[in-house]
C-alpha cells in the first residue's frame, strides 16, 4: 500500500479491482480542511481515461508491472505473436490490444510489453520505425502550390504524408507517436 501523496506520473496502482496508471497528478491544499489529490488515470485493461479524487492520507494498493523486451514475429487472424529476447518464450497478444498501431509492426521489430500477474496490459513502441514504401503518387513538376507532400503507403499498409521525392522502394523513418514522416533512410 502506498500513500496517495506518493502518486506520480507513470505510477501504477489498483483501486476497486481495476488497474490504473497515473497520467496527471494535482495536489490541492485549501485554506481549511484536508488536502485533496486529484489524478487523471488510464485504466490499463480498457484504456479509458478518468479522474479520481483522494483525500490526503488515503492509501492505494501499488502495482509493479513487469516489462520485457520482445521481438515481433508474425500475426494471424486474431493474435500477434512475439518472442521474449531473453527467455525465448512466445507471448501472444490480441490484435484489438494494438488497434491501429499494428500498422507500425514489422517482422523483427523490438517493442516492450508490460504485464501484471501474467496478463499483458500495455505495450511501448520505439519512437521511430523504418518501413519500405510500396505505393506512392507520382510527383508532377510545379505541383507544389498547395503542399510539397504526397501520400505514400508502406509495406504494412500505413498511409503517411511524405515529401515529393519519396518513391516506391524507398525506406522511410516514421514517428510512432504522431504517424508523421521523419526522413528517408535509403532510396
Amino acid at each position: 500500500m502506498i500513500d496517495v501523496n506518493e502518486l506520480r506520473r507513470g505510477t501504477s496502482f489498483e483501486e476497486d479491482g481495476e488497474l490504473y496508471q497515473v497520467q496527471e497528478y494535482t495536489h490541492n491544499k485549501p485554506g481549511r480542511g484536508k488536502a485533496t489529490i486529484r489524478v487523471q488515470v488510464r485504466n490499463l485493461r480498457t484504456g479509458t481515461i478518468r479522474e479520481l479524487t483522494f483525500n490526503s492520507g488515503d492509501r492505494v494498493q501499488n502495482v509493479r508491472l513487469e516489462t520485457v523486451e520482445v521481438e515481433y514475429l508474425y500475426a494471424d487472424d486474431r493474435f500477434l505473436h512475439f518472442m521474449n529476447t531473453d527467455t525465448y518464450e512466445q507471448p501472444v497478444v490480441s490484435v484489438e490490444t494494438f488497434g491501429d498501431d499494428i500498422l507500425y509492426l514489422r517482422e523483427g521489430l523490438r517493442i516492450k510489453l508490460s504485464s501484471y500477474e501474467g496478463e499483458i496490459l500495455s505495450y511501448e513502441l520505439p519512437p521511430t520505425v523504418e518501413q519500405e514504401v510500396v505505393e506512392a503518387e507520382n510527383a508532377v513538376a510545379g505541383d507544389t502550390a498547395t503542399s510539397a507532400s504526397k501520400q505514400v503507403r508502406t509495406a504494412t499498409g500505413l498511409a503517411v504524408q511524405a515529401p515529393m521525392f519519396v518513391t516506391v522502394g524507398d525506406v522511410i523513418r516514421i514517428d510512432t507517436r504522431t504517424g508523421d514522416y521523419v526522413t528517408r533512410v535509403t532510396s
